[in-house]
């Protein structure tokens, strides 16, 4: 029964990373004018779920140890987009951006830990895992409209972007399930996985998406965009209070 209520629920919170679906009724000149404000409200959102959620969280728990498992993140983050670009990128040839890969891996890692904690609170009390579930999805919302903006802004198409979109999101239902068969050890792995995606967040935020956004040097542009990466930040803030 207990195993029923975390399938259910992470395929509900899974099922959020398809709001971009609504996209597919607008003009595509009217999704290009619209993305890159997506990529700035996905930056803060990414800069604001490290810094107010998952590093503090660590930090309760693990002590300072954790600021060395978010620069392992940091640096394996940086490692794995530089294989992406050698490997796919030859002669600056990149139909699509590597930082669209690599938000995609930094994005499974965080619902996979999303999972993890969802099933450890239905095992404690469904009440409570009700009450987090319900915290995770206010928490996607504006997180995967951000990625499904980012990943069209890195080349995949807006069906594409939709379909890799829900595949790292079902990353959040194996973690459920990995955390009902090992419940025991949930809050080892999370003491780990928590600063490690803070770490990747940080780094997809800061080395791929802020740049992007830079390149627009418009003033009124500029200062939309800004405002939404804060707006981004805020949201974070919100749902932390």
């Amino acid at each position: 029964m207990i195993l029923l209520w975390i399938i259910g629920s992470t395929l509900f919170v899974s099922a959020i990373s398809l709001i971009g679906i609504f996209t597919l009724l607008l003009k595509e000149k009217t999704v290009e004018n619209i993305i890159l404000f997506l990529v700035s409200l996905s930056a803060g959102a990414l800069m604001g779920g490290a810094f107010i959620h998952l590093i503090p969280e660590s930090v309760e728990v693990g002590g300072s140890e954790v600021f060395l498992y978010v620069l392992i993140g940091f640096i394996m983050f940086f490692f794995v987009e530089k294989v992406l670009h050698w490997r796919h990128c030859h002669k600056e040839r990149c139909p699509i951006h590597t930082f669209a890969y690599i938000n995609l891996v930094g994005d499974g890692v965080h619902n996979f830990i999303d999972g993890l904690i969802m099933a450890a609170a239905f095992l404690t009390d469904i009440h409570l895992g009700i009450i987090t579930t319900l915290l995770v999805t206010l928490h996607e919302i504006p997180q995967e409209i951000g990625d499904f903006g980012v990943l069209v802004y890195g080349g995949f198409s807006r069906v594409r972007a939709l379909m890799m979109n829900f595949i790292s999101a079902i990353t959040a239902v194996l973690g459920g399930i990995f955390g009902f068969l090992l419940y025991g050890y949930v809050e080892s792995l999370t003491l780990f996985l928590l600063p490690f995606a803070a770490g990747g967040f940080i780094y997809i935020s800061a080395s791929d998406l802020i740049p992007e956004i830079r390149k627009d040097t418009g003033l009124r542009n500029s200062m939309i965009n800004f405002t939404i990466f804060l707006l981004g930040i805020l949201l974070m803030l919100l749902i932390k209070g």
